[in-house]
Protein backbone atom coordinates (compact mmCIF):
# COMPACT_ATOMS: atom_id res chain seq x y z
CA UNK A 1 0.00 0.00 0.00
CA UNK A 2 1.47 3.30 -1.10
CA UNK A 3 0.39 6.37 0.83
CA UNK A 4 0.57 9.90 -0.49
CA UNK A 5 3.34 12.05 1.01
CA UNK A 6 3.01 15.74 1.69
CA UNK A 7 5.48 18.12 3.32
CA UNK A 8 3.44 18.93 6.40
CA UNK A 9 2.92 15.31 7.47
CA UNK A 10 5.21 13.53 9.96
CA UNK A 11 5.82 9.92 11.01
CA UNK A 12 3.70 10.60 14.07
CA UNK A 13 0.72 11.27 11.80
CA UNK A 14 0.82 7.75 10.40
CA UNK A 15 1.21 6.30 13.90
CA UNK A 16 -1.76 8.31 15.18
CA UNK A 17 -4.01 7.34 12.27
CA UNK A 18 -3.01 3.68 12.46
CA UNK A 19 -3.72 3.64 16.19
CA UNK A 20 -7.15 5.21 15.70
CA UNK A 21 -7.96 2.75 12.91
CA UNK A 22 -7.18 -0.06 15.36
CA UNK A 23 -5.72 -2.41 12.74
CA UNK A 24 -8.93 -2.55 10.73
CA UNK A 25 -11.12 -3.56 13.65
CA UNK A 26 -13.66 -1.21 15.13
CA UNK A 27 -12.02 2.26 15.03
CA UNK A 28 -11.08 3.76 18.36
CA UNK A 29 -12.29 7.00 19.87
CA UNK A 30 -9.44 8.41 21.92
CA UNK A 31 -8.10 11.45 23.72
CA UNK A 32 -4.61 12.74 22.95
CA UNK A 33 -3.39 11.16 26.22
CA UNK A 34 -4.65 7.71 25.21
CA UNK A 35 -3.03 8.07 21.78
CA UNK A 36 0.24 9.23 23.36
CA UNK A 37 0.33 6.28 25.74
CA UNK A 38 0.11 3.89 22.80
CA UNK A 39 2.45 5.43 20.23
CA UNK A 40 5.27 6.81 22.41
CA UNK A 41 5.38 10.41 21.25
CA UNK A 42 5.31 13.37 23.65
CA UNK A 43 1.79 14.50 24.54
CA UNK A 44 2.41 18.04 23.22
CA UNK A 45 3.46 16.59 19.85
CA UNK A 46 0.42 14.30 19.72
CA UNK A 47 -1.92 17.22 20.48
CA UNK A 48 -0.27 19.34 17.79
CA UNK A 49 -0.44 16.57 15.21
CA UNK A 50 -4.09 15.81 16.02
CA UNK A 51 -4.90 19.48 15.40
CA UNK A 52 -3.13 19.29 12.02
CA UNK A 53 -4.84 16.02 11.10
CA UNK A 54 -8.19 17.55 12.12
CA UNK A 55 -7.51 20.58 9.94
CA UNK A 56 -6.81 18.25 6.99
CA UNK A 57 -10.00 16.25 7.60
CA UNK A 58 -8.19 13.02 8.50
CA UNK A 59 -9.57 12.95 12.04
CA UNK A 60 -12.66 14.50 13.58
CA UNK A 61 -14.01 15.08 17.03
CA UNK A 62 -16.08 12.26 18.42
CA UNK A 63 -16.73 14.43 21.48
CA UNK A 64 -15.25 17.92 21.23
CA UNK A 65 -16.09 18.87 24.82
CA UNK A 66 -14.04 15.94 26.13
CA UNK A 67 -11.33 16.19 23.44
CA UNK A 68 -11.99 12.76 21.96
CA UNK A 69 -10.94 12.14 18.36
CA UNK A 70 -11.68 9.47 15.78
CA UNK A 71 -10.43 8.74 12.27
CA UNK A 72 -12.56 9.92 9.32
CA UNK A 73 -13.31 8.17 6.05
CA UNK A 74 -10.69 10.44 4.47
CA UNK A 75 -8.20 9.23 7.08
CA UNK A 76 -9.03 5.63 6.26
CA UNK A 77 -8.62 6.36 2.55
CA UNK A 78 -5.22 7.93 3.25
CA UNK A 79 -4.04 4.83 5.13
CA UNK A 80 -5.28 2.61 2.30
CA UNK A 81 -3.44 4.73 -0.29
CA UNK A 82 -6.70 5.62 -1.99
CA UNK A 83 -6.33 9.42 -2.15
CA UNK A 84 -3.94 11.74 -3.96
CA UNK A 85 -1.41 13.96 -2.22
CA UNK A 86 -3.16 17.05 -3.62
CA UNK A 87 -6.17 16.23 -1.47
CA UNK A 88 -3.97 16.61 1.61
CA UNK A 89 -2.24 19.85 0.66
CA UNK A 90 -3.19 22.84 2.75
Amino acid sequence: MRRPRVDWMTRADDAILEFLLNEGNRPLNATPAVVQANINYEISHVRNRLRELHSAGLVEYYDEDRGIYRITEKGRAYLAGEIDAEELEK
